[in-house]
């Protein structure tokens, strides 16, 4: 397999959420590697609510991982706007 990550360092927390989903798509795509299988249970969780929140979890976790790769986009003394 081809390296795609070669950081979790990212400009803004924007970037970092993008880095996170694709985490997440990462992970669905190793996890199951047949596109064919992944298009046919799509359905199954497509409208289905507690999928749909599982999956915003995963993601959620990725984005505090890359968030704390980030030291939240703070450095000395900077803060974000509020």
């Amino acid at each position: 397999m081809e390296t795609w990550l070669s950081s979790l360092i990212t400009a803004t927390p924007q970037e970092g959420y993008d880095l996170a989903v694709k985490l997440s798509r990462v992970a669905v795509k190793l996890t199951q590697p047949d596109p064919a299988v992944r298009e046919r249970v799509r359905p199954e969780y497509a409208d289905n609510g507690d999928a749909l929140i599982a999956i915003s979890h995963v993601v959620a976790v990725n984005f505090a991982t890359v968030a704390a790769a980030n030291d939240y986009w703070r450095s000395a003394g900077d803060e974000l706007p509020r």
